[in-house]
């Protein structure tokens, strides 16, 4: 069994959550050559949790795919996507800042979701093991004042993040009340990663 796992993501935060819970883990970021922002095309009319959870899958099947390339020592895959749906609405990362300001004025006041898909791929023989899991969690935004989103767009925050909001950001600010629906689902995933993987041992 391997001492650490993969990490196919370049969230720092998805990597710093890792390592509070004492997971030693190694970054398998795609190749110069590999279109990794093709696999977040949506699909016509697809729903949010088959659109998040498809786009997981396919990040994963990539990132072993890319670990049997480059001849690693084999050990789990950890892949994770997140994206904020209004409705059946998915809204993507924003491609400058107005359309980061136009997406935030479309949730200003407003109660939505926001998934996070999660799956592990465990190397084998015939053919991965794959564990996946979906969180949802239901945010409500504040009204926003046309100032208050240009300030926050200005910040250079919300680029690069699907939606485009942190959602700890804007909590922090009193802006957004959320609610998570699967707290529990998630630390049974925590506990059951931490089963499957050793603890970083100290020296």
């Amino acid at each position: 069994m391997s001492d650490f796992i993969y990490l196919a993501s370049q969230s720092p935060r998805r990597k710093q959550l890792l390592e509070q819970w004492g997971v030693r883990c190694e970054l398998l970021l795609p190749d110069a050559n590999e279109d990794a922002e093709s696999l977040e095309t949506a699909l016509p009319n697809e729903a949010p949790a088959a659109y998040v959870q498809r786009v997981t899958g396919l990040k994963l099947q990539a990132s072993l795919d890319r670990l049997k390339r480059r001849g690693l020592p084999p050990a789990p895959v950890l892949c994770a996507d997140t994206t904020v749906a209004l409705g059946r609405r998915i809204l993507g990362k924003p491609a400058d800042t107005a359309e980061a300001q136009h997406m935030l004025a479309s949730l200003a006041g407003q109660r939505h979701r926001v998934l996070t898909a999660v799956a592990v791929g465990v190397p084998v023989k015939r053919s991965p093991r794959v564990h996946a899991a979906l969180s949802t969690s239901w945010v409500t935004f504040e009204p926003l004042t046309v100032r208050q989103i240009a300030r926050y767009v200005a910040s250079g925050e919300p680029m690069g993040k699907a939606g485009p909001h942190q959602r700890q950001l804007f909590g922090h600010h009193g802006l957004a009340r959320a609610r998570d629906s699967a707290g529990a689902a998630r630390r049974r995933r925590a506990a059951d990663l931490n089963r499957r993987t050793p603890r970083r041992r100290a020296p």
